[in-house]
């Protein structure tokens, strides 16, 4: 995908990224780093607990999104994101799920303090194989503005 900038960006546009199948020694791998709770990181006790069996730790799930979502080139242009909204996870993430990012700007901002930038807030969504979302987010992109000729 060419580089995007700023003003390449509409209301409404929306991006999709290639599938990414999630493993179950992933699962346990992240989640032993970072969120160690029995039903992220033991396949036994998963079994026992309210989701029937190993899930992903929502932590992984958002890192999955974002990582798929980068793999687009959509934010080759990216300065950095002051922060997020409206956090959702809607179904767990399991071994063998294959997850697809998708992105749909729903605001454009540009900058009033800096003429090179402005802020694209784009709907952030994870979708399993079956079509089901399981994660949704607004996430706020700084951007660059395509340099003056």
């Amino acid at each position: 995908m060419a580089d995007l900038y700023f003003e390449d960006f509409n209301v409404g546009d929306r991006f999709e990224s290639p599938g990414m199948t999630i493993t179950e020694s992933q699962i346990i791998d992240f989640a032993m780093q970072f969120d160690p709770q029995a039903f992220h990181t033991n396949v036994v006790e998963a079994k026992d607990s309210i989701f029937g069996g190993l899930i992903a730790s929502g932590l992984h799930t958002i890192a999955l999104t974002f990582r798929l979502f980068f793999m687009t080139g959509v934010l080759s242009n990216n300065l950095g994101s002051p922060g997020f909204d409206d956090l959702r996870w809607l179904k767990p993430v399991r071994p063998g799920d294959t997850l697809y990012s998708a992105g749909e700007v729903v605001e454009i901002i540009p900058s009033k303090k800096h003429a090179d930038r402005g802020t694209i807030r784009f709907r952030y969504s994870s979708h399993n194989q079956k079509g089901e979302t399981v994660f949704t987010v607004i996430g706020n992109q700084i951007l660059k503005k395509r340099p003056a000729a």
